[in-house]
């Protein structure tokens, strides 16, 4: 693959995670909860598919060789039937938080904690795995800890869901680099220990939920193709990691957030006048970052 594929592929997984992100919206009476069930229920079984038939692909063909191993991994280790479900709760909540936003009208909470994202995992590889910070990172994070430190200041706390993408993830991340099962055979194990709580939620605990699609006929197309946005927006983003440096995929990981930012906008929430100065010392930490994203990447050429 070249980096022009792997830039092209990338772009249209941000597209269709922000067109997911949208279509969530249109998607009522169903609650962000019954969304989110629905695509686990969609996306898993074409991970699944993806992975057998990875052995096309190379690298990703021995996910499914990392999905048994992580099988005999567990007779082994018996820690590993605690941090599985763990896992797996970390990430659902994640999931569940991006489907939900919308609908709740915290879109740009949301988009907040990705912009954040990057800065609460340099300060992760900093305090836990003792890696060194440039110059360059050094200033993007205390640029962003300025805007942070100014929107407590201003509005007296930080909206949860951006908290919760900005520290969630990284303690995922941390969990899984841990206990080695950050790979898509971990990934896979993680998706699958939702499909229980993800049924729950789609079918409603006594099955009423069945009515919903009675009363409105359209959800039956709608609902399987938010699975299949959902499902390709991942497999593209996965293709996409395979054939582009980590530095410029780095970079890129900051389209998905912009495009939240812009459908939120047209759903009709607004930034607060005295949010812009939150938002523009995130924006300084960004370009920050794409300047040390961009000297690595012309270091290694």
């Amino acid at each position: 693959m070249t980096t022009r594929q792997g830039v092209t592929l990338s772009l249209l997984s941000s597209l269709l995670f922000g067109l997911m992100y949208y279509l969530s919206t249109l998607l009522a009476p169903l609650s962000g909860t019954e969304v989110y069930g629905w695509r686990m229920l969609m996306t898993w079984p074409v991970m699944t598919a993806f992975l057998l038939m990875g052995e096309r692909w190379g690298g990703i063909g021995r996910a499914w060789l990392l999905v048994r191993t992580t099988l005999a991994r567990l007779r082994q280790e018996p820690l590993l039937w605690l941090v599985l479900p763990l896992s797996s709760a970390l990430l659902g909540v994640q999931l569940w938080l991006f489907v939900w936003a919308p609908q709740a009208r915290h879109g740009l909470d949301v988009a907040m904690g990705y912009f954040l994202l990057p800065l609460t995992m340099v300060l992760a590889g900093r305090l836990i795995y003792r890696e060194k910070l440039s110059v360059l990172l050094r200033a993007a994070v205390l640029a962003a800890g300025l805007g942070v430190g100014y929107e407590l200041w201003r509005a007296g706390h930080f909206a949860w869901p951006t908290a919760l993408v900005a520290l969630g993830y990284p303690v995922y991340f941390v969990l899984r680099r841990h206990f080695r099962t950050n790979h898509l055979g971990g990934l896979w194990f993680d998706q699958l220990l939702m499909l229980p709580v993800a049924a729950w939620f789609a079918f409603g605990v006594d099955g009423s939920g069945w009515h919903v699609y009675l009363d409105r006929p359209a959800l039956l197309l709608l609902v399987p193709l938010l699975g299949l946005i959902s499902a390709s927006a991942l497999l593209l983003y996965i293709l996409s990691s395979r054939g582009l440096p980590m530095g410029l995929l780095g970079l890129l990981g900051y389209v998905e957030p912009a495009v939240l930012v812009l459908i939120s906008l047209l759903l009709g929430e607004r930034i607060d006048a005295g949010q812009w100065v939150i938002y523009l010392a995130i924006w300084i930490a960004i370009l920050l970052l794409m300047a040390e994203g961009l000297l690595r990447l012309r270091e290694r050429r």
